[in-house]
């Protein structure tokens, strides 16, 4: 079956999302050209600390990282954004064979490109423009041997568990048999701590999960009130994940794309989940997923950890 265009998988999953009892929306939709430069902006806040923090482990522990993947390897970056952390490797890298961004964010990813080919002129660097989460191909003659794939920054935490085992299968079937996979994974800590991560006391998140509702005024036809939806985000300690939410300040029926929606005051759109896993997990979810535990790097305060798997 051929994949929809974006904006009808886009409509058809606000359409969906808003009909039901909880109503919610795929995190996938924050990231637009506003929504991920909204994000890089979130990574530097004083609050956020998953970024600096993976980033320091980076800094710290990048030659034994680089010394997991194999020799000459093909580097695919799932969800690459920004190439702040992928850096941090190439420096130990020097006989990389290619490096193959993969983003739904086609002017950000093509932009990020360029900047990386101009400042790793020997680097071949393959842009893919794709929902990470559905199957796709990488790029012609970056070679089937020595594949490495990289998914820093918790992304993994945003998936449910069932959903989070299949991605990492996924991530197995487009990197193959003997492949290394290197995954940023936050875990369990202080409420506290993970709360302000994601409330932080300038607002640039709540800005970030209002902007969805931005986007779908824009791109879907939609009149959604910003000033009556507000930002929250809780830890839900049974779930073991960070919940964000839009709340809807007062009665009202929002439209999109002709169809009608009420709300009632203080009702939510579930917008993000987040979850936390221990060491150990996050290594027994990767194991039911085709994947081999390996080396794991953390932080002196155990904030946040870096997984090397392979794939038998």
């Amino acid at each position: 079956m051929s994949r929809l265009p974006d904006d009808r998988a886009f409509l058809e999953d606000v359409l969906a999302g808003f009909a039901k009892p909880q109503k919610v929306l795929p995190a996938k939709y924050f990231y637009d050209a506003a929504g991920s430069d909204l994000f890089e902006e979130i990574t530097r806040l004083p609050e956020y600390y998953p970024t600096r923090t993976e980033l320091g482990i980076l800094d710290a522990r990048g030659p034994e990282i680089a010394a997991a993947l194999p020799p000459r390897a093909t580097l695919v970056e799932f969800g690459s954004g920004s190439t702040v952390k992928v850096r941090r490797l190439l420096r130990h890298l020097p006989d990389l064979r290619a490096y193959v961004p993969v983003d739904v964010s086609e002017s950000f990813l093509l932009s990020e490109a360029a900047v990386l080919r101009a400042d790793f002129p020997k680097l071949r660097v393959e842009p893919v423009a794709a929902d990470f989460t559905q199957p796709f191909a990488l790029p012609a003659g970056v070679g089937t041997e020595g594949v490495a794939g990289f998914f820093p920054g918790s992304t993994i935490g945003n998936f449910e568990p069932p959903e989070a085992s299949r991605l990492l299968a996924q991530f197995g079937r487009v990197l193959g048999n003997g492949a290394t996979l290197i995954v940023g994974v936050d875990l369990v800590k202080d409420r506290t701590v993970l709360e302000a991560a994601y409330d932080d006391a300038a607002g640039v998140t709540a800005r970030f999960n209002l902007n969805l509702l931005a986007r779908i005024n824009r791109e879907l036809g939609g009149d959604l009130d910003l000033a009556s939806f507000r930002h929250r985000a809780l830890f839900n300690g049974h779930a073991s994940r960070i919940e964000m939410h839009l709340v809807s300040t007062r009665a009202q029926t929002v439209g999109v794309a002709g169809r009608c929606f009420a709300f009632t005051e203080g009702e939510t759109i579930h917008t993000e989940n987040s979850y936390k896993y221990t060491v150990e997990s996050f290594r027994a979810l990767a194991a039911a997923a085709g994947w081999v535990p390996g080396a794991v790097w953390t932080d002196p305060e155990r904030l946040f950890a870096v997984h090397a798997l392979r794939r038998g």
